[in-house]
């Protein structure tokens, strides 16, 4: 199968939908891949590593798109690259297409068979490709919010771990999945205060036991209203799988932070749970809304693009090989959890909670496998 792998275009998007690696395991089965010129550079890969894995480097993007049966990718297309799309090509990616109305249409309206890494399961009901980059993005919060605490970055001039003699930073993590355990354990290093709000007992449990010294806090409106007035930084990781992030935090719960506080908005991909958050770039990564700083950038990971890029690889090339090795029907056909990643073929809508959030028709993916 001819494979292709396009330079991101979004802001500071320095990852690669494939590593050297990764090619040479590709040619390996026989496959044909090509790699834009460049994009690799950002992770730190040059175009030199990429021949030396067997790869053929394409001039630009046009011959990427018009040439490949398979896309690999990073983030999501971007309106210039929904244009080059086509019926029979597989697009293989980060989607995020429940808060994306424009987009999923664009996809919809191309015919491409679109293969979303963040609704792909496990047989342990986890979420194997999305997982990485959310160990990533936990792990930034703190510091990233950390950064903005400061006062020469606007906050309150709050250092996260404090001194002796002088309390740390209050950090409140929405949700205790895998994007807030890791964020809870970077904060809790850090020396700060933290409170982990779920609405599983069994997770703030797990929490509790796996990291001494943090509190845990059952979800309700009234406890989270509660905490968030005293909260320095607080860090939303809600996830709802393909479907789009609930708006847990209102406008009211942020208007009554302390000011110059900080919101970094992890959830922010599937449209972010706060009322007040609203997507932001690497280039312009941060705005106030009610005397609060609010950190949304959609690709988060993104900021350390090697680290990231090899976590993704290592996630995907299992699923790579399968789509270019037996085609994407009969992949799907064959692994279950990866046919809960197709969410678009032939312009049908094939993932429920992304039809659910737009209010658009659902074909189940099993009548699309071979």
């Amino acid at each position: 199968m001819r494979v292709g792998v396009p330079k991101e275009i979004k802001d500071h998007e320095d990852r690669v939908g494939l590593v050297p690696s990764s090619v040479a395991e590709l040619v390996h089965h026989g496959h044909e891949v090509m790699i834009e010129r460049g994009a690799g550079q950002g992770a730190g890969l040059g175009d030199d590593q990429y021949l030396a894995a067997g790869a053929r480097i394409a001039a630009d993007a046009a011959e990427i798109f018009a040439a490949s049966e398979l896309i690999v990718k990073v983030k999501e297309p971007l309106a210039a690259e929904r244009r080059r799309l086509r019926a029979g090509q597989v697009l293989f990616t980060y989607l995020h297409l429940a808060p994306d109305p424009e987009q999923t249409h664009d996809l919809l309206k191309s015919g491409v068979t679109a293969i979303a890494y963040e609704t792909v399961t496990s047989p342990f009901g986890t979420l194997p490709l999305l997982t990485p980059m959310s160990e990533i993005a936990g792990r930034l919060a703190p510091q990233v919010g950390a950064r903005y605490l400061e006062r020469t970055s606007g906050g309150r001039g709050v250092l996260l771990g404090g001194v002796p003699g002088v309390p740390p930073a209050e950090v409140v993590v929405l949700g205790g999945g895998v994007s807030g355990t890791h964020a809870a354990t970077i904060a809790l290093g850090m020396g700060a205060t933290v409170f982990v709000v779920d609405r599983s007992a069994e997770a703030l449990r797990r929490l509790a036991a796996q990291m001494p010294g943090l509190r845990t806090i059952f979800s309700t409106r009234d406890a989270l209203s509660h905490i968030l007035r005293r909260a320095d930084l607080v860090i939303g990781a809600v996830l709802v799988p393909g479907a789009a992030a609930p708006k847990l935090v209102t406008r009211e719960m942020v208007a009554s932070m302390k000011p110059a506080s900080v919101i970094v908005d992890i959830a922010i991909d599937q449209g972010g749970c706060c009322e007040t958050s609203r997507p932001t770039s690497h280039s312009h990564p941060t705005y106030i809304e009610e005397g609060v700083t609010h950190y949304c950038v959609t690709n988060m990971p993104g900021a350390v693009a090697r680290t990231s890029t090899f976590a993704l690889n290592n996630a995907t090339l299992p699923f790579v090989l399968a789509l270019a090795g037996k085609g994407w029907r009969k992949a799907i056909a064959e692994d279950p959890h990866l046919r809960n990643g197709l969410n678009t073929h032939a312009g049908k809508l094939t993932c429920r909670p992304v039809a659910e959030a737009l209010g658009l028709p659902f074909t189940p993916p099993e009548t699309l496998a071979a």
